[in-house]
Protein backbone atom coordinates (compact mmCIF):
# COMPACT_ATOMS: atom_id res chain seq x y z
CA UNK A 1 0.00 0.00 0.00
CA UNK A 2 1.31 3.37 -1.01
CA UNK A 3 2.23 5.89 1.64
CA UNK A 4 0.18 8.39 -0.33
CA UNK A 5 -2.88 6.16 -0.90
CA UNK A 6 -5.24 8.54 0.91
CA UNK A 7 -4.48 11.19 -1.75
CA UNK A 8 -5.20 8.94 -4.76
CA UNK A 9 -8.67 10.40 -5.16
CA UNK A 10 -7.09 13.85 -5.50
CA UNK A 11 -4.78 12.86 -8.37
CA UNK A 12 -6.83 14.60 -11.05
CA UNK A 13 -7.22 17.72 -8.92
CA UNK A 14 -3.42 17.97 -8.57
CA UNK A 15 -3.00 17.25 -12.29
CA UNK A 16 -5.52 19.87 -13.34
CA UNK A 17 -3.89 22.30 -10.93
CA UNK A 18 -0.59 21.71 -12.72
CA UNK A 19 -2.10 22.58 -16.10
CA UNK A 20 -3.81 25.65 -14.64
CA UNK A 21 -0.51 26.74 -13.10
CA UNK A 22 1.12 26.49 -16.53
CA UNK A 23 -1.60 28.67 -18.04
CA UNK A 24 -1.03 31.16 -15.24
CA UNK A 25 2.74 31.15 -15.98
CA UNK A 26 3.44 29.69 -12.55
CA UNK A 27 6.26 27.28 -13.35
CA UNK A 28 7.13 26.56 -9.72
CA UNK A 29 3.60 25.47 -8.79
CA UNK A 30 3.21 23.43 -11.98
CA UNK A 31 6.41 21.51 -11.28
CA UNK A 32 5.39 20.86 -7.67
CA UNK A 33 1.89 19.71 -8.63
CA UNK A 34 3.27 17.34 -11.28
CA UNK A 35 5.77 16.03 -8.70
CA UNK A 36 2.85 15.19 -6.39
CA UNK A 37 1.12 13.44 -9.29
CA UNK A 38 4.28 11.41 -9.90
CA UNK A 39 4.23 10.22 -6.30
CA UNK A 40 0.60 9.12 -6.64
CA UNK A 41 0.73 7.53 -10.10
CA UNK A 42 4.35 7.29 -11.26
CA UNK A 43 3.51 5.48 -14.51
CA UNK A 44 0.77 7.82 -15.70
CA UNK A 45 1.84 9.40 -19.00
CA UNK A 46 -0.38 12.45 -18.59
CA UNK A 47 2.11 13.76 -16.04
CA UNK A 48 4.89 13.71 -18.64
CA UNK A 49 2.56 15.36 -21.14
CA UNK A 50 2.03 18.11 -18.57
CA UNK A 51 5.78 18.56 -18.17
CA UNK A 52 6.15 18.69 -21.94
CA UNK A 53 3.36 21.25 -22.17
CA UNK A 54 5.18 23.41 -19.61
CA UNK A 55 8.31 23.31 -21.78
CA UNK A 56 6.25 24.07 -24.89
CA UNK A 57 4.75 27.14 -23.21
CA UNK A 58 8.28 28.27 -22.34
CA UNK A 59 9.15 27.79 -26.04
CA UNK A 60 11.69 25.12 -25.13
CA UNK A 61 10.53 23.23 -28.18
CA UNK A 62 13.37 20.71 -28.51
CA UNK A 63 13.00 19.63 -24.88
CA UNK A 64 9.21 19.43 -25.14
CA UNK A 65 9.46 17.30 -28.30
CA UNK A 66 11.77 14.85 -26.52
CA UNK A 67 9.21 14.36 -23.74
CA UNK A 68 6.29 13.86 -26.13
CA UNK A 69 8.35 11.37 -28.19
CA UNK A 70 9.16 9.38 -25.03
CA UNK A 71 5.47 9.15 -24.19
CA UNK A 72 4.74 7.96 -27.74
CA UNK A 73 7.53 5.39 -27.53
CA UNK A 74 5.80 3.99 -24.46
CA UNK A 75 2.22 4.50 -25.74
CA UNK A 76 2.17 4.76 -29.57
CA UNK A 77 -1.59 5.36 -29.65
CA UNK A 78 -1.59 8.25 -27.17
CA UNK A 79 -3.38 10.91 -29.23
CA UNK A 80 -2.78 13.67 -26.70
CA UNK A 81 0.98 13.14 -26.84
CA UNK A 82 0.81 12.93 -30.63
CA UNK A 83 -1.15 16.17 -30.92
CA UNK A 84 1.20 18.03 -28.57
CA UNK A 85 4.20 16.65 -30.44
CA UNK A 86 2.64 17.77 -33.72
CA UNK A 87 1.97 21.21 -32.26
CA UNK A 88 5.52 21.48 -30.95
CA UNK A 89 7.13 20.34 -34.21
CA UNK A 90 4.92 22.63 -36.26
CA UNK A 91 6.52 25.61 -34.51
CA UNK A 92 10.02 24.43 -35.42
CA UNK A 93 11.19 25.62 -38.85
CA UNK A 94 13.05 22.41 -39.67
CA UNK A 95 10.32 20.09 -38.35
CA UNK A 96 7.17 21.94 -39.41
CA UNK A 97 6.11 19.50 -42.11
CA UNK A 98 6.45 16.53 -39.75
CA UNK A 99 4.41 18.38 -37.12
CA UNK A 100 1.74 19.16 -39.68
CA UNK A 101 1.57 15.48 -40.64
CA UNK A 102 1.06 14.43 -37.02
CA UNK A 103 -1.63 17.06 -36.54
CA UNK A 104 -3.41 15.82 -39.67
CA UNK A 105 -3.36 12.28 -38.26
CA UNK A 106 -5.00 13.26 -34.98
CA UNK A 107 -7.44 15.71 -36.55
CA UNK A 108 -9.69 12.69 -37.19
CA UNK A 109 -9.62 11.55 -33.57
CA UNK A 110 -12.77 10.35 -31.86
CA UNK A 111 -11.93 12.76 -29.01
CA UNK A 112 -13.46 16.16 -29.77
CA UNK A 113 -10.85 18.06 -27.75
CA UNK A 114 -7.98 16.39 -29.64
CA UNK A 115 -9.76 17.23 -32.93
CA UNK A 116 -10.17 20.85 -31.88
CA UNK A 117 -6.54 21.18 -30.74
CA UNK A 118 -5.17 19.70 -33.95
CA UNK A 119 -7.40 21.66 -36.33
CA UNK A 120 -6.74 24.90 -34.46
CA UNK A 121 -2.99 24.22 -34.57
CA UNK A 122 -3.18 23.47 -38.31
CA UNK A 123 -5.13 26.68 -38.93
CA UNK A 124 -2.63 28.69 -36.89
CA UNK A 125 0.27 27.16 -38.79
CA UNK A 126 -1.39 27.94 -42.12
CA UNK A 127 -2.27 31.54 -41.25
CA UNK A 128 0.67 32.66 -39.19
CA UNK A 129 3.65 30.37 -39.62
CA UNK A 130 3.57 29.30 -43.26
CA UNK A 131 2.42 32.66 -44.55
CA UNK A 132 4.39 34.81 -42.19
CA UNK A 133 5.58 38.00 -43.85
CA UNK A 134 9.24 38.18 -44.63
CA UNK A 135 11.35 40.66 -42.67
CA UNK A 136 11.97 42.62 -45.88
CA UNK A 137 8.23 43.13 -46.41
CA UNK A 138 7.89 44.51 -42.91
CA UNK A 139 10.47 47.22 -43.49
CA UNK A 140 9.06 50.64 -44.10
CA UNK A 141 9.61 51.87 -47.61
CA UNK A 142 12.15 54.61 -48.00
CA UNK A 143 10.90 57.95 -49.16
CA UNK A 144 12.14 58.90 -52.54
CA UNK A 145 13.41 62.41 -52.69
CA UNK A 146 12.93 64.43 -55.79
CA UNK A 147 15.94 66.18 -57.20
CA UNK A 148 15.42 69.87 -57.48
CA UNK A 149 15.65 71.13 -60.99
CA UNK A 150 17.69 74.24 -61.60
Amino acid sequence: MSLYKKYDEDFFMFLEGGFIAINQSDEDSAKKLFAVCSLLQPNNSIIEIGRGYLLFCQLKLQEAAVIFKKVLDKEPKNEMAKSFLGLTLSWMPSEGAQGEKLLEEVSHSSDNMIQKLSTTALDFREKFIKKAPSPASLATPKKQTKKKEK
